[in-house]
């Protein structure tokens, strides 16, 4: 078996050599995101860097990444599987992997494609700026928001002000149960945990939105790639009207401003939620990010 190893924080450095040295991945990729949510371990093999990621009691593989020859390095997960007695889930691949994996494996892997799953990308000038007719309606929300707090300020995310955060955040839980009692965050829950304790460590960043004291919005990511940074929590009262534009705003504003080579931002996937994806189309994504599961075909039913 592949000699994985927890992930190990204080080898950051290592992981974004791989993990930043791109820019086509999806948010599977980021560290953070294999921290928060897919409990993954990880190992350098032939030169890349490889990882087996459980999440929500499912296992796979992310695509292996480095340069040069694969087929040593899957043939290594392959036997891990089988070894494991696991299904055989390479997660993550995109078209041109999906056609090198058919290339060195003709016929023996299913390619699952989930528009679910696809990543929303964004120009970060269009979610700085919105400009144009297609964000008039963004921009009327903000100006509401303007009118009734115009006295709003945003503050980075610092450990002097993590615990404000944990407070609003546990607020919006109680306020999303009372409206949806049987409602499951459960697993959102022990993401933010291990967030807000890695916070640093991860190379989490974000800000608070702020109306006097009270906390009206929050939002963290993290470097994705060369040129994209991964949004991955945005969180914002309920009965603020705009609270949810304004922190999406500022943060692209916050972000271009301090990292000008940042060009995209990745809003993550809807998972099929009919609000979510709603939510996400009505910022005009600059485009999907596409990537599907490669499946070895005698394990291709327990998809």
């Amino acid at each position: 078996m592949i000699d994985f190893k927890p992930i190990d924080l204080k080898n950051k450095n290592l992981y974004d050599q791989y993990l930043l040295n791109t820019s086509t991945r999806g948010c599977e990729y980021s560290l953070a995101n294999l921290c928060i949510w897919s409990n993954a371990q990880t190992a350098i093999l032939h030169d890349h860097l490889v990882f087996l990621s459980c999440y929500n009691g499912r296992y796979s593989y992310p695509f292996p990444l480095g340069e040069g020859d694969k087929k040593p390095v899957l043939d290594a997960i392959i036997r891990d599987s089988k070894e494991r007695g696991i299904p055989c889930r390479i997660f993550g691949v995109t078209k041109g992997e999906e056609e090198e994996i058919n290339t060195l494996y003709p016929g023996m892997f299913q390619f699952h494609y989930s528009r679910d799953s696809f990543d929303y990308v964004y120009h970060i000038d269009d979610l700085a700026d919105l400009k144009g007719r297609k964000y008039h309606r963004k921009r009327n929300h903000l100006h509401r928001f303007y009118q009734a707090c115009p006295e709003y300020r945003v503050e980075p995310i610092t450990r002097n002000n993590l615990a404000a955060v944990k407070d609003m955040l546990s607020k919006w839980y109680k306020a999303r149960l009372q409206d949806q009692p049987d409602g499951d965050y459960s697993l959102e829950q022990q993401a933010f945990d291990t967030a807000f304790s890695h916070y640093e460590d991860m190379g989490m960043e974000g800000l608070i939105l702020l109306n006097g004291d009270d906390v009206l919005a929050f939002t963290m990511g993290s470097r994705l790639s060369s040129d994209t940074f991964d949004v991955h929590f945005e969180k914002a009262r309920p009965d603020v009207e705009g609270a949810y534009p304004a922190i999406n705003r500022e943060f692209a504003n916050y972000l271009r401003e301090k990292y000008p080579d940042i060009r995209f931002l990745d809003r993550e996937e809807d998972m099929g939620l009919e609000g979510l994806r709603k939510a996400k189309e009505s910022y005009n994504p600059h485009h999907l990010f596409e990537k599907c599961t490669a499946i070895l075909t005698e394990e291709s039913h327990d998809h």
